[in-house]
């Protein structure tokens, strides 16, 4: 696994540990289902559906895959080594990117505003300044937007163990230089 994707993987289980305990559970992923359909109040219900399912779906996926000793929580030790593998969460990965960025887009247009994907992407727990280098590095539009196929595509790059210099890499932190 790249170093990029090893910083990735710290920061995703930071953020799937909602409730900031030291591991992931079911009630984690509750709680940042939330906090996502709260962002997402101009969605529409089949929108807000397939982002609930999604979210579900990574806890389902987390739980059977990692959860070594069957206790119901996913410790760090389980979560860092399997993660980022494409054949067990590829497809995971892949329902979730599409179900968020058309979250994004609750005007249907194929575009998503700087201020919606910053909502967005608060709730789920990245750091602001983090947010606004990932949508620059996205390269928005005139109008300040960015298009749904670049996001779902980013999300799904940002859990790849190979990848390196991806627009995601901008969540752990500032880009090297």
């Amino acid at each position: 696994m790249r170093t990029e994707a090893a910083k990735r993987v710290e920061l995703v289980f930071s953020l799937f540990d909602a409730n900031g305990n030291g591991v992931i559970d079911s009630d984690d992923f509750d709680l940042m289902t939330g906090r996502v359909l709260e962002a997402a109040v101009a969605s529409d219900a089949g929108a807000k559906e397939a982002i609930r399912k999604a979210f579900r779906q990574w806890w389902t996926t987390l739980a059977t895959e990692l959860d070594a000793n069957g206790d119901g929580v996913v410790t760090l030790d389980e979560f860092r080594p399997f993660v980022l593998d494409p054949e067990r969460f590829g497809p995971t990965v892949s329902q979730f990117a599409e179900a968020l960025s058309a979250l994004g887009d609750p005007d249907g247009d194929g575009l998503i505003e700087r201020p919606l994907f910053l909502s967005l992407m608060t709730a789920i727990g990245f750091e602001e300044a983090n947010i606004h280098a990932l949508f620059d590095a996205f390269g928005p539009d005139a109008e300040d937007r960015i298009t749904v196929a670049t996001w779902a595509t980013g999300i799904e790059d940002y859990y790849a163990p190979d990848l390196a210099g991806i627009p995601g890499d901008r969540l752990v932190g500032a880009p090297a230089v």
